[in-house]
């Protein structure tokens, strides 16, 4: 599936999404925020996920490289396969990039079948993040 690793300690994804340009000090404020936000530690966190729009995208790659973990990405049909469990769709999102949230489904889609969101889509100007916790049930 991926190169993610979960056990006890590191159980949480990060799922970014972001505007074209996006400033990597935005990014990073924004996804240290929605860990703060599910109460967890840098440490704590197992990967970064996103649209694979995104993968050459210089902010998240900054951010997957401050926290020193991998990161993922997700077509847009795997993502739009996550909608039943969002907790923001949008239609305006499924208009632009084909489904209908980015960072709560790359987080739940990352972190596995069994994952809940433990922070929903928070915002900045031109970014969203959210954070999954894995359904991991033993070490």
């Amino acid at each position: 599936m991926s190169d993610i690793s979960f056990d006890r300690a590191r159980r949480h994804v990060l799922g970014l999404g972001c505007e074209r340009g996006t400033l990597p000090a935005e990014m990073l404020a924004l996804a240290i925020a929605a860990l703060d936000a599910a109460g967890i530690a840098a440490a704590e966190l197992a990967a970064i996920a996103s649209i694979d729009s995104r993968r050459h995208e210089p902010a998240i790659l900054a951010v997957a490289a401050h926290f020193s973990v991998p990161v993922v990405f997700f077509d847009a049909p795997r993502l739009e396969e996550e909608t039943p469990r969002l907790k923001n769709p949008s239609a305006k999102v499924f208009a632009r990039v084909g489904c209908h949230g980015v960072a709560e489904a790359a987080a739940l889609a990352a972190a596995g079948p069994d994952a809940e969101l433990a922070v929903a889509k928070i915002k900045s100007a031109h970014a969203t993040a959210a954070v999954a916790r894995s359904g991991l049930q033993k070490a």
